[in-house]
């Protein structure tokens, strides 16, 4: 299985909408993520949402740039901000046989999930930015995942560009 990890992008400050959706630049980092996610060729069988509204709004983007119906978008605790990563990988092992799946989630959960894949039981340090994309392969029964790529939000922003 292919697992894509996503943060949300940039969203405003609480101060401004207390729902924090996408700021201007966070929409703009998301859809140029999502650009360069459909010039990858990229296509999923699962796309996961914590109920936030920056999350939905990011797993939206993606999926209509990807092909993936938005009405079918799976919103879920299990990908929330402070989701134990235990209760993230019991998610992820709900789909298994899926193909491909995107995770549109938050810090500290994401960086906590990628460092589980890699390395169950010790802990690693994954840089996880506003707008970036990884993609781990996880194999049913084996112990630990694979990093296949890791792209920045300005990576993927070339990528959409050129």
């Amino acid at each position: 299985m292919l697992i894509h990890l996503m943060q949300h992008g940039a969203c405003l400050p609480k101060e401004v909408n207390a729902n924090q959706p996408l700021s201007p630049v966070g929409r703009e980092q998301v859809e140029k993520t999502a650009r360069a996610a459909a010039l990858l060729g990229l296509s999923f069988q699962l796309v996961a949402a914590s109920s936030k509204v920056r999350s939905v709004q990011t797993a939206e983007i993606m999926a209509r740039q990807t092909g993936y119906p938005v009405d079918r978008i799976v919103v879920t605790d299990a990908v929330k901000a402070m989701a134990p990563t235990s209760e993230t990988l019991k998610f992820i092992n709900e789909y298994n046989g899926l193909d491909s799946i995107l995770i549109a989630g938050h810090l500290p959960s994401l960086g906590l999930l990628a460092s589980a894949i890699l390395s169950p039981g010790k802990a690693v340090d994954v840089r996880v930015e506003n707008g970036g994309l990884m993609q781990f392969s996880l194999e049913p029964g084996k112990p630990a995942g694979t990093l296949n790529w890791a792209m920045t939000p300005a990576q993927l922003a070339a990528l959409a560009e050129s």
